[in-house]
């Protein structure tokens, strides 16, 4: 078994980043001492010794620290919105079928969506270099493209949030302000 992932969320009002580089550091700190938290050239979040992830959605941040990496998540809230197209473009057929298999078409557009967010944040290339055409792993799992990466998806209100992180990691999950988030979950 490999080592842990710690993930929180928490509602982001209306200080979204604050609240995000507060997250990180209250993960960090008892990982690694005081975390001096800085950016790197792409602007994502970096602390000495440890993989870091946030995102960010209208209503909530999300973010995710490990001792092993390569860590990336992914939030997006569940509210109307066409899809269909973006999915057209870019899903291929096997995600397509399995999108439209789905009870709520949406919530598996955004499995799939945020699933490709997370990895391409995981290998640091976002969604660059063919990342929205990278094939997922259908309801979580492995990812095929990215030998010993795994996207697990955690219950979130209201939301669809992905991890991927190393398939061997255990996840320690929190959700601060929302009472109906499970404590902890194990990885993929």
């Amino acid at each position: 078994m490999g080592s842990c992932v710690y993930v929180a969320v928490r509602p982001a009002g209306g200080e979204a980043r604050r609240i995000g580089q507060n997250l990180i550091q209250a993960l960090a700190e008892p990982m690694v001492g005081r975390a001096g938290l800085s950016r790197d050239d792409t602007g994502r979040p970096r602390v000495e010794g440890l993989a870091v992830s946030v995102s960010y959605s209208e209503h909530q941040v999300a973010v995710a620290v490990g001792y092993d990496g390569p860590l990336g998540i992914d939030l997006e809230e569940v509210r109307p919105r066409e899809f269909r197209a973006l999915a057209q473009r870019w899903f291929g057929q096997r995600e397509l079928d399995w999108m439209a298999e789905q009870p709520d078409e949406l919530t598996g557009f955004l499995q799939l969506w945020t699933a490709k967010e997370a990895v391409g944040k995981a290998l640091g290339t976002g969604l660059n270099d063919g990342g929205l055409q990278r094939e997922m792993p259908l309801g979580g799992g492995p990812v095929e493209a990215a030998p010993g990466l795994a996207v697990t998806y955690l219950s979130c209100p209201n939301a669809v949030l992905a991890l991927a992180a190393p398939a061997d990691v255990t996840i320690e999950y929190m959700s601060i302000d929302h009472g109906n988030c499970p404590p902890g979950v194990t990885g993929a």
